[in-house]
């Protein structure tokens, strides 16, 4: 089964939103995050709980947890090819549905126009 081609969404500005977040968090957090990106680039849409779940509208997220603090990273599809990484977040009681919301907005805006809203292949280091 070849592998599922990973993109990180970025912003008009080429920002990266993953990224920046990434970032912030400890190393631990860090490793583990691109595990479950690594994991998604190997399964793609095979990923299933506990690495993985669907929210809501076609968005998904990538679950870690270290120490008891639970991290997700919100994704979606585009087509049958490519994942593309939104965004993440330190889950407290659920994933609010205004995350989930931005991830619908960032959908949107790849769909309406990939290349410029790709950081590109590969994983996220």
């Amino acid at each position: 089964m070849p592998k599922t081609r990973v993109v990180l969404f970025c912003e008009e500005d080429g920002s990266c939103p993953f990224l920046e977040w990434l970032d912030e968090m400890p190393v631990q957090v860090q490793a583990k995050c691109l595990l479950r990106v690594e994991r998604l680039r190997e399964v793609g849409h095979g990923l299933r709980r506990p690495e993985a779940d669907l929210l809501r509208d076609l968005i998904y997220e990538l679950r870690a947890s270290v120490q008891g603090v639970h991290y997700r990273v919100l994704y979606f599809f585009h087509g049958r090819v490519a994942a593309v990484v939104s965004h993440g977040i330190v889950k407290e009681k659920a994933v609010p549905s205004k995350e989930i919301d931005r991830a619908m907005e960032r959908k949107e805006k790849f769909a309406a126009n990939p290349a410029k809203h790709s950081l590109g292949e590969g994983s996220a280091t």
